[in-house]
């Protein structure tokens, strides 16, 4: 069976949720259609000609791309200009284009970690804050006999993390009254009689993020037909997602013998150093795409290093002038995003039995060539 359209975004959007995104980036479905099955989806880190002919190609459906297919806005849409030509080729073969950009770059487990796992950094941070997941508590009363399946439930949904605890909850045992009337169909009592139940009040923190597939596992596992709830928000700080991370090497290396394993780790040809080759890297800031205006970010964490692309000059001498050696291996270094994401999709969509097929783009979009 195939899945459809809006079953595929609900499953990114729980990689990377929309609001993870900075104000005004361009994401979502931007062409087409999500509510119809797809057979096929293509994994692209940018939507070009080259990519719409491989997605017909390959009979896909739905390109997920990582850059904007719509970026600036529109004046008109003519068929005449590049923009005009590319979305009436998606149109003419019925292909929609889904975008998840920034959100997935601060996702946890996305862009941005995929980026320090090439260059195996641990002790990862976020090296920017974007977004703070909100706290909420919910409480719950469930029947003794069904406590541990509905507890079960809200952990396995991510409820119950305080900090690196799981499966934190608090139980009460009390009793609960009610008075089943006309047209419900009770899991304990009879219509017209007044109850009283041994009933356990289940107390668990639940983030933001999590919030709707909490509620939902937790309303398939109780056995009441009207269940009772409270959900509130906390002033307990959630955890904190943001762009870019700051590790550290296991072993010091120089910063020539660096720029080696970035090229190997994001499959570049080049990349363009700033700062002594020969000086010793052990902190490293990375972040994917255009990260030139992170240099203060990267040097207050302490970095000796910022990976990132789209380094101009000015920003350079900047980085250069503070102590900050900068590895710049290009924009299109982000294309590491096209395998992990169609790995971990159809990892998502098999488990839920679905047999929609997963492809990484092989086009390179690279625009720069060396001479």
């Amino acid at each position: 069976m195939f899945a459809r359209g809006e079953t595929i975004i609900q499953l990114m959007e729980r990689l990377a949720p929309k609001h993870y995104a900075v104000p005004d980036d361009k994401i979502g479905l931007q062409v087409g259609s999500a509510a119809k099955p797809i057979g096929r989806v293509l994994i692209a880190l940018d939507v070009n000609a080259e990519v719409v002919e491989e997605a017909t190609k390959i009979g896909a459906e739905l390109i997920i791309a990582h850059h904007a297919v719509i970026y600036r806005p529109l004046a008109h849409l003519r068929t005449d200009t590049p923009a005009g030509a590319l979305a009436a080729s998606l149109l003419r073969n019925d292909i929609a284009v889904y975008v998840s950009h920034t959100n997935l770059d601060t996702a946890d487990g996305g862009m941005n970690d995929w980026m320090a796992e090439a260059l195996q950094l641990v002790g990862r941070e976020v090296l920017e804050e974007v977004h703070t997941d909100q706290l909420f508590k919910l409480v719950v009363f469930v029947p003794q006999t069904h406590q541990d399946k509905v507890r079960a439930a809200l952990f396995g949904a991510g409820a119950g993390w305080i900090g690196n605890y799981s499966h934190c909850s608090f139980n009460t045992e009390g009793t609960g009254t009610f008075e089943p009337r006309e047209g419900t169909d009770p899991f304990i009592g009879k219509q017209g009689k007044l109850e009283h139940v041994a009933e356990i009040r289940i107390e668990t923190v639940v983030p933001q993020s999590v919030r709707k597939a909490v509620i939902a596992a937790m309303l398939k596992a109780h056995p009441y037909e009207e269940v009772a709830y409270d959900l509130y928000p906390m002033d307990l700080k959630g955890r904190s997602f943001g762009l870019g991370r700051v590790g550290v090497l296991d072993t010091p290396e120089s910063l020539d013998q660096f720029a080696e394993r970035v090229k190997s780790a994001f499959d570049v040809p080049f990349v363009r150093l700033v700062g002594d080759g020969s000086r010793q890297i052990r902190k490293v800031a990375v972040l994917g795409g255009s990260g030139g205006r992170y240099i203060r970010h990267a040097s207050f964490a302490g970095a000796d290093v910022l990976v990132t692309g789209d380094i101009d000059y000015h920003t350079a001498q900047d980085a250069e002038a503070m102590g900050l050696a900068v590895i710049d291996p290009g924009h299109n270094a982000e294309k590491i995003m096209k395998a992990k994401t169609a790995e971990w999709l159809q990892q998502q969509l098999k488990e839920k039995g679905y047999t929609t097929e997963i492809f990484a783009s092989q086009v390179n979009t690279e625009p720069f060539k060396l001479r």
